[in-house]
């Protein structure tokens, strides 16, 4: 009966996201916000895993209650969110969420490979060093079998199969499955759930953010009537 933690983020809902076309940056005021796909797919692997073996799925959170009522809802057991107010770098994170996991019984940590804001792929890896753990990234595939991990990972030109004992940490991508989508009944039973908060010590930053712009786009505004035209166009930039 395997304890699984799992690693989420709250973010921004990105297609909703405008820019600000004098200082490019993005303009963040209202905007709905999300855990990040990847992380859905890590916590839909863990309740597949417990349906399967048994056990818990705890969610630990960067974010709001909103955020461990939908972790809640979708399967979790408990719910432990945080939040900081300073920018840090994914190594001050990894000190964070290692901080709270020391704390708990764990035998499997699930992060998603990214989280869709930053696309970093660090926090994963970091945590698991921290942790002094085995990580393996780029799951498309998990299974556990007498105390270890079997993981088939997805890499750029070719699958591996990889295996580790446990506790390891495991990042997985959005191939992995299809989150599910929580009933009424089960959004309603979140409310029951135990949603703890955290008060994450401040962390050094290696790597400070300074800001966050936009790409600037510059159109041509070239005004083409024929397909002849536009091939030529487009010869003429390469």
């Amino acid at each position: 009966m395997p304890e699984i933690i799992v690693c989420l983020k709250q973010i921004f809902d990105l297609g909703q996201i405008r820019v600000d076309t004098s200082t490019k940056c993005p303009l963040t005021e209202g905007v709905a916000r999300k855990l990040s796909d990847f992380d859905k797919n890590a916590l839909e692997e863990a309740l597949r895993i417990k349906e399967k073996h048994s056990g818990k799925v705890i969610a630990i959170i960067y974010g709001t209650k909103d955020a461990a009522k939908e972790a809640l809802a979708m399967g979790a057991d408990e719910a432990f969110i945080y939040q900081y107010t300073e920018e840090i770098d994914h190594l001050g994170i990894a000190a964070i969420l290692a901080g709270s996991i020391q704390q708990l019984k764990y035998d499997l940590i699930l992060c998603g490979e990214a989280s869709i804001d930053e696309y970093s792929f660090q926090t994963g890896p970091r945590l698991a060093q921290v942790l002094g753990i085995p990580v393996l990234t780029y799951a498309r595939k998990i299974e556990l079998n007498d105390g270890e991990i079997i993981v088939e990972r997805e890499l750029e030109n070719r699958y591996e199969v990889s295996k580790t004992k446990l506790p390891a940490l495991v990042t997985v991508t959005k191939e992995i499955n299809q989150p599910r989508i929580p009933t009424l009944l089960q959004i309603l039973g979140a409310s029951k759930k135990s949603i703890t908060e955290m008060s994450p010590m401040k962390q050094e930053v290696g790597v400070k953010i300074l800001s966050i712009l936009a790409v600037e786009m510059k159109r041509k505004e070239v005004i083409v009537k024929e397909i002849d035209e536009l091939a030529k166009v487009i010869l003429s930039e390469k």
